[in-house]
This record gives C-alpha cells, structure tokens and sequence, in this order.
C-alpha cells in the first residue's frame, strides 16, 4: 500500500494558485535536456493538456513537455517543475473526488515516456492500474517493481 502525502494547503489550492509561466535560458545543468528557451510551466498548463486526453488514450510526460514548449515558443519545458505539476494535477483531481466530484482530470492516462505507471500518484500503482484497466488497458511487470502499459504506443494521443 502507498503511504498518503499529506500537504499543507489543499492540493486544489496549489493547482489553481495564480501564476505565469516563464521563459528562461536552460540553466547550464539541464543542457543536456536542450539548449537555448526553457518554459517554466504552470500548474494550470500542465492540467489542462492532460484534461484533454480522452477514454482510451495516454499520454506521456515527454508530450506534455513538447506540447508546453511548443505551445509557448520555447525550445525545452522544465523537466523538474513538469514532473512535480503532473503531480499537483493528480492529488487535485483526486481530491475532487474524494469530494463528489464526477468529472475530475483524467491524470491516470498520463505515463512515463517509456509507459511505466507513476508510483507516486494516488493510491499508487494499484490505484493507476486499476484506472487503466478499466478503460481496456493491460498493465505488466518488468519482474521488478515497475509496472508497464503493454503495447503503449499505439494508444498515445495525437497532439496538435
């Protein structure tokens, strides 16, 4: 079973917190992540690509980054703030639920570049899996403790 993250502020808080996103040169220690624009997203931006992704489909994180660069004239996202946005919107959407809400952000359909479930959303790799394999997806074991949609690939999103 995976331990709950307690926060201080509700998770709904930290999603909706006013901010902009900002651009920044990669810092010389991410280069090797690219050179020249970074975006520094925003909660609300990560959400809202992952709202987006339909019954069915997946996304990755490495897309919600292309997408996020793309769609603010950037060359590179933030690898470190993306993850931690991913997150956000997960324990957000999570605790709308907890809540009653019906519709919440679909975080479970969004997966490691290499299709490995995130251990650190709620409920854990049980809660992902169940999720996924309730919209027809197959989740496999490396033997380890890494857990896997089978055949991801073909199941990604098309952004545009």
């Amino acid at each position: 079973m995976t331990a709950t993250f307690k926060s201080k502020s509700a998770w709904r808080e930290k999603l909706e917190r006013p901010q902009e996103p900002q651009i920044v040169s990669v810092p010389p220690k991410m280069l090797r992540f690219g050179k020249g624009k970074m975006l520094i997203p925003t909660p609300k931006l990560v959400d809202e690509i992952i709202s987006k992704v339909p019954r069915g489909k997946l996304i990755t994180v490495g897309q919600i980054r292309k997408k996020l660069a793309h769609d603010h004239a950037a060359d590179v996202t933030c690898p470190l703030t993306t993850g931690i946005f991913v997150r956000i919107v997960a324990e957000a959407a999570n605790e709308a639920s907890l809540d009653g809400a019906k519709r919440v952000t679909p975080y479970w359909r969004a997966v490691r570049d290499n299709g490995e479930l995130n251990p650190k959303f709620p409920r854990g790799i049980a809660g992902q899996s169940r999720n996924l394999r309730n919209e027809g997806f197959t989740i496999v074991s490396n033997g380890r403790k890494s857990h896997f949609v089978k055949d991801f690939a073909p199941r990604l999103i098309n952004l545009k």
